[in-house]
C-alpha cells in the first residue's frame, strides 16, 4: 500500500543540491512491530538453586562438578503478569511478572565424563512502564533475556547452586501500520564470493626483477 506525492514521471529523482529530503519518493504504509516502551534489568543472583532435567548422558555418576552455565534462548517466558495503571502517573503502569530464562548447565561426573542438563532461572520483575490502553489491537509484553553463570556448586541429585548474571529487557509491543517517508526500493549489491587462492601471492609477483 503506498501513497504517491509526486506528479513527475521520475518519482525518485535522488538527492538534489545536497538536501537529503529531495530524494523522497512517496509515502508508504508498512506493517511493523512497534516498541512503545523498553527497559533493561541486570542482576547478580547468588546461591540460586537450579534443578536439571534431560541429563545427557543419562544417569551420571555422582557427585557432579560444575563447569559452566548459559542461557539457551534469548526469549524469556512471561507468566503471572499483572498490569496496573498508576493513577498519579498518566500513561504509566506497574508491570509485575515472572520471567523464566531457559538455561543449560555443563558439568563433569565422578568418572570425569562431561555432561549437561537443562533448567530454568525465574526472576520477578516489578517495574514501571508505558503501556498504552484503549485500542482495538492490544499491546503485549515480551522479554529478551540472557544468563551466564561463572561458578556454581553441586548440591545433590540433579540440583546445582549457581551464581547467575542475568539480563532482562522488557518490551511493550504491538503490530501496527505506520505511514513513513520512502526513498524507494533498496538497491541490493551483488555478493562477493569468498575465495582462498593459494597461488595469489605468487601471481602478484612481477615477471622480471626490478
Amino acid at each position: 500500500m503506498s501513497f504517491c506525492n509526486s506528479n513527475g514521471a521520475d518519482r525518485c529523482p535522488g538527492n538534489i543540491s545536497g538536501n537529503p529530503m529531495n530524494g523522497l519518493c512517496e509515502k508508504v504504509c508498512v506493517q511493523v512491530r512497534k516498541v512503545f516502551d523498553a527497559c533493561i534489568s541486570q542482576n547478580t543472583l547468588e546461591t540460586l538453586a537450579v534443578t536439571l532435567t534431560d541429563l545427557a548422558p543419562a544417569s551420571p555418576a555422582e557427585p557432579l562438578t560444575f563447569v559452566s552455565g548459559t542461557s539457551t534462548s534469548s526469549r524469556g517466558t512471561i507468566t503471572a503478569l499483572t498490569v496496573t495503571p498508576l493513577a498519579d502517573r498518566p500513561g504509566m503502569s506497574r508491570v509485575l511478572a515472572t520471567v523464566s530464562i531457559p538455561v543449560r548447565i555443563n558439568y563433569t561426573d565422578a568418572n570425569g565424563v562431561e555432561g549437561s542438563g537443562t533448567g530454568t532461572v525465574s526472576l520477578t520483575e516489578d517495574i514501571v512502564m508505558c503501556v498504552p490502553t484503549g485500542s482495538v489491537f492490544p499491546v503485549e509484553l515480551a522479554a529478551t533475556v540472557n544468563m551466564a553463570s561463572p561458578n556454581g556448586v553441586y548440591v545433590s541429585g540433579s540440583t546445582f547452586s549457581i551464581t547467575a548474571c542475568t539480563t532482562v529487557v522488557m518490551k511493550v509491543l504491538a503490530d501496527v501500520d505506520l505511514l513513513l517517508p520512502s526513498y524507494g526500493y533498496c538497491k541490493i549489491p551483488p555478493c562477493t564470493e569468498f575465495s582462498q587462492e593459494v597461488c595469489q601471492g605468487v601471481f602478484d609477483l612481477p615477471l622480471f626483477p626490478r
